[in-house]
């Protein structure tokens, strides 16, 4: 178990300081990036040249520096993935915690909601949304991806509040005279925390790739505004002549993808191995 649990610690921290760095490009774009990403600086000297020493990503059809494009196109795609968990995690906390909670009706109630919900295609509904609305832009993005991924979250936290809520712990304190309100938010909410947490994570990673997926195809992020997505879909045309205008914003997805996913895997493992030590120990106790 120790093992597991050092190895699962060296992955988490290694998957926290390359994100650390990703986010640390995002923040300080204007100071890292050195061109203007949206500045056409020879449309015609510098089209689709090659990667140099004074432009290390190359340039794109419009002659705008690549590498300035895509630590911009950070900020676009990691703010609407944290704005987009931010929100679903808040919705599926809500509706996992009332529905673990309260139990009975309301549980069956909000738990079919959620089955509706899961039952629809996400990509699909994002797409035909995102087409009516009009490219929405990286908040309305961001409010589109978060309002439709709460469902998974809110599973997770209903199972951990159903089973917190019958703890000894738990039980004592509603004995004593204590509110559904203040049990709740003392007792239940501390413990459905990690849980949620992992998921606010996982859901990072998924929000960066639909967030990519969207501005790809033009729903997404507005021109000449950068994404990650957005640069991708650019640089398809010329993929045979002009490679780096893909691959770079691809290969930076990519890495925040899978530290973001590392990140969530670690900390539900470490959640996991909580759980199982808790119940050994309530076990043996």
């Amino acid at each position: 178990m120790r093992v597991m649990h050092t190895s699962s610690r060296r992955r988490l921290f290694s998957a926290l300081a390359l994100l650390g760095v990703l986010i640390a490009v995002a923040l300080f774009a204007p100071l890292l990036a050195p061109h203007d990403p949206v500045q056409q600086l020879d449309i015609i000297g510098l089209k689709h040249a090659a990667p140099s020493a004074e432009h290390p990503f190359g340039t794109d059809s419009y002659g705008r520096d690549v590498l300035s494009r895509v630590i911009h196109g950070a900020r676009v795609s990691l703010g609407v993935a944290v704005v987009a968990s931010l929100i679903a995690a808040s919705i599926g906390a809500l509706v996992g915690g009332i529905a673990g909670w309260r139990g009975g009706w309301v549980d069956a109630v909000l738990m079919r909601l959620v089955d509706v919900g899961l039952a629809i295609p996400r990509l699909l509904v994002l797409i035909a949304v995102a087409a009516f609305w009009g490219a929405p832009g990286p908040l309305g993005l961001a409010i589109l991806v978060g309002a439709t991924g709460w469902f998974g979250t809110s599973r997770i936290v209903r199972s951990e509040a159903k089973a917190i809520r019958v703890r000894d712990h738990v039980l004592a304190a509603r004995a004593i005279g204590g509110s559904a309100l203040q049990v709740f938010v003392r007792h239940v909410a501390p413990g459905v925390a990690p849980a949620l947490i992992a998921s606010l994570v996982m859901i990072s990673g998924q929000a960066i790739v639909l967030e990519m997926g969207l501005s790809y195809l033009g729903l997404g992020v507005r021109p000449p505004q950068p994404s990650w997505g957005s640069i991708m879909n650019e640089g398809v045309p010329f993929i045979g002549t002009a490679w780096w205008v893909s691959l770079f914003p691809g290969l930076f997805a990519l890495i925040a993808v899978a530290a973001v996913n590392a990140v969530g895997n670690a900390l539900r493992e470490r959640h996991s191995t909580a759980v199982e030590l808790a119940a050994i120990e309530r076990l043996h106790g």
